[in-house]
């Protein structure tokens, strides 16, 4: 179990390195380009040369890239369809060329028309994704909190997406946050094992490649998507503990996508806060 975070890119994709080993990530989640903006840059050879030296060199974890905010695979729009697609297919392209093991992406909203409606829709884009890339890294949907019609709150309607596009390269990306709320109780032993169930039955423990290891601002149910840091929300230091000790998660690198205890993204006190659960949970 590596744990990681969610690091800053700025200045090339070399320095998430340097920033990771800051606060103590065995592991990192990065944007290879900016989250709110449409506007790829494909990386210098150089610099991709310059990432896999200092990642071998800190003998870095699992690394995995972050789709950008504004992708929408259910877009009625067509423009937005098609620039979400690019997108995709650029960081899976960027992902091989750097030995990034994959891409997490929202399946985000079908803004009120129902799952129904964009379903061949999702699934003919993400074929469509991995045709033009047809490197090893994977593709994993993020499961969400539910709000404003997001697609896959519920693990029922995650799991009929996957079975969908039925391709061995798609995986799943566990928020403990959106799933908290979602409804799913991660904050207790009893609520991880049920929710951890029920994951398994709808789509399966090993397609979990990776976890956004976030506490909820928000309580369970809310549909609200809310990070706090560790121990300072509604799932709480013994709910990471079960979700540790949990067997689905055993192997699977985590990333904190928290704010930080000074507001500037996941930092060292919350990676030592996961380190003590870790350690606790391994004992």
């Amino acid at each position: 179990m590596y744990l990681g975070a969610h690091v800053s890119s700025a200045g090339g994709l070399e320095k998430s390195v340097g920033r990771a080993l800051e606060i103590g990530a065995e592991a990192m989640q990065l944007f290879p380009s900016s989250p709110r903006m449409w506007r790829f840059k494909p990386t210098p050879e150089a610099n991709i040369d310059k990432f896999n030296v200092a990642a071998a060199e800190a003998n870095m974890g699992p690394t995995v890239f972050h789709g950008i905010y504004l992708c929408a695979l259910a877009a009625e729009d067509e423009a937005l369809l098609a620039r979400s697609i690019d997108s995709l297919t650029n960081y899976l392209k960027l992902a091989e060329a750097i030995q990034v093991e994959g891409v997490l992406f929202h399946p985000a909203s079908h803004k009120g028309r129902g799952y129904e409606t964009v379903e061949k829709q999702f699934v003919d884009s993400v074929h469509h994704i991995l045709k033009e890339a047809p490197g090893p890294p994977w593709l994993a949907l993020e499961n969400s909190a539910g709000m404003g019609d997001h697609i896959g709150s519920k693990f029922e309607e995650l799991g009929r997406l996957i079975k969908a596009i039925d391709s061995p390269r798609i995986k799943v990306c566990f928020d403990t946050q959106h799933a908290f709320a979602a409804g799913y109780d991660m904050s207790t032993p009893d609520g991880v094992a049920a929710a951890m169930d029920e994951f398994d039955r709808e789509i399966g423990v090993d397609l979990i490649k990776a976890v956004h290891c976030n506490d909820s601002k928000t309580p369970l149910g809310s549909s609200v998507d809310r990070h706090e840091n560790i121990g300072e929300g509604e799932i709480g230091i013994d709910g990471f503990e079960a979700i540790m000790i949990h067997p689905a998660f055993a192997e699977v690198p985590f990333y904190l996508e928290v704010p930080g205890f000074e507001k500037g993204g996941p930092d060292k006190r919350n990676m030592d806060l996961v380190k003590a659960i870790r350690e606790r949970a391994q004992s």
